[in-house]
């Protein structure tokens, strides 16, 4: 009688757990609104869902689905966020977008140098006048908050040690890979074309103060995503792996990405990254 009393017990137990899980994932389905608002007010001290506008409906879906959910996935925090959002938005060129988010990214903690930091990683993988663009748009948002330009410098290399430097960085986690995969080229191209992304990409840029290498890794990470880049986010996830970002931090990264690059190069991405990180697994 009593074993089959504790198992009457038991099973009621489950029961109420169940629904009490249930009701718990309803009501945090049914909080993504609260979530939505809350997370708004934090990036840009304004009113999401207010219902104004010429497209309010648009609106209504895009904070809902980017600040209730998208904001709630994975294990970034809302620093690292914007941070993913900003280098996306100047990838793309989306300038009016970078620059609300420029100030939200600055109302949330990220300092000026970091900002112009983000900015400054994009050059070697969407070139120099998207760059000088997506620069240009933050530095407006620097002047109407009275941040003094320029800002401080923050090159670490010199002409004679930029190659080492870059090399020092640069072999660790990609090798010679570039080197053989460049060796057929003609003349001193063979080269010159490694030699540049040595120098440029990992001496001028990678060495620089205000952002470690791991953050780098991780935006350029969401630049490929973004640019549909697959042969080179395999490549960087490898990368990403190495300098300490597990397989759910790449993923999430791209996830975040996902509202601003669409679902077609979000998905091909999260596809790539898992699939590499198993392979390596």
């Amino acid at each position: 009688m009593k074993i089959r009393l504790l198992v009457l017990l038991f099973t009621a137990f489950c029961l109420i757990s169940l629904s009490a899980q249930n009701n718990l994932k309803e009501d945090k389905k049914m909080d993504r609104i609260e979530l939505c608002k809350k997370n708004f007010s934090e990036l840009f001290t304004g009113e999401a869902l207010t219902g104004k506008g010429t497209d309010p409906e648009l609106m209504d879906i895009l904070q809902k689905f980017i600040f209730g959910e998208i904001f709630e996935t994975g294990n970034l925090d809302h620093k690292m966020r914007e941070m993913i959002t900003l280098i996306t938005l100047a990838t793309q060129q989306t300038l009016p977008q970078l620059q609300a988010h420029a100030n939200a990214a600055l109302n949330i903690g990220i300092t000026p140098i970091e900002l112009r930091e983000i900015i400054y990683q994009c050059a070697p993988f969407i070139g120099f006048p998207k760059t000088l663009n997506a620069i240009a748009a933050v530095n407006e948002v620097f002047k109407e908050r009275e941040i003094p330009l320029p800002l401080e410098k923050q090159g670490t290399v010199t002409e004679e040690n930029r190659y080492i430097r870059g090399n020092e960085i640069q072999y660790p986690i990609y090798g010679d890979e570039i080197k053989e995969t460049m060796k057929t080229l003609p003349g001193t191209m063979k080269n010159d074309v490694p030699r540049f992304l040595t120098e440029m990409c990992f001496g001028d840029f990678y060495t620089r103060n205000g952002l470690d290498i791991k953050t780098r890794e991780l935006l350029i990470l969401c630049v490929l995503a973004t640019l549909g880049a697959n042969e080179q986010i395999q490549a960087h996830s490898i990368g990403n792996s190495k300098v300490g970002n597990s397989k759910e931090t790449q993923i999430a990264a791209i996830v975040q990405c996902l509202p601003y690059i669409g679902f077609p190069n979000a998905l091909n991405a999260i596809r790539i990254v898992n699939s590499t990180n198993e392979a390596m697994e």
